[in-house]
């Protein structure tokens, strides 16, 4: 086998992770955001990370190769402790906030989308702007997008020993 090339690297360490630790009021409004996503031509993956080191609620990779984020806030509180967020436009086309039908809208920034959700769909309330990607960068958040995808796949089909987690 050869080795993988630098735009891969780093990504041994997270081919294998198939746990996704989005739980109670977040896993809720994932579920409704990957929902409506998928309606929309979207395939969706929970906690994708990224070159940046950050992880992603959220990413979508539509029909036509654009690329979503969405950062899931569970309460105002939530969203008043993240500060890792700008980071994420670096990675996608679209970036959106979504929160459950009682969060107070008006936080969120008017330069993101937002969607409310519930565990059963979503609705966009405000579309995202575009920023797009460079080629060489959506070729490659594609790329990692596609073999965490399959890894995940892989996993749930034929899961490693206990030996090897």
């Amino acid at each position: 086998m050869h080795s993988l090339p630098d735009s891969d690297a780093g990504f041994d360490d997270i081919a294998p992770a198939i746990r996704i630790s989005l739980s109670g009021v977040a896993a809720t409004i994932a579920r409704g955001v990957c929902r409506h996503l998928r309606d929309a031509g979207y395939g969706c993956l929970l906690e994708t990370p990224l070159r940046s080191g950050r992880r992603a609620d959220v990413m979508a990779v539509g029909r036509a190769g654009e690329i979503v984020i969405v950062e899931i806030k569970s309460g105002p509180q939530d969203f008043r402790t993240d500060r890792k967020w700008p980071e994420y436009r670096a990675f996608c086309d679209r970036l959106y906030f979504a929160v459950d039908r009682g969060f107070p809208q008006e936080m969120i920034p008017a330069d993101v989308g937002l969607i409310a959700a519930d565990g059963y769909g979503a609705a966009v309330l405000r579309e995202a702007p575009v920023h797009s990607l460079s080629g060489a960068r959506r070729k490659a958040v594609t790329i990692r997008f596609a073999r965490l995808a399959a890894a995940r796949l892989q996993a749930a089909a034929d899961p490693p020993s206990i030996a090897t987690l």
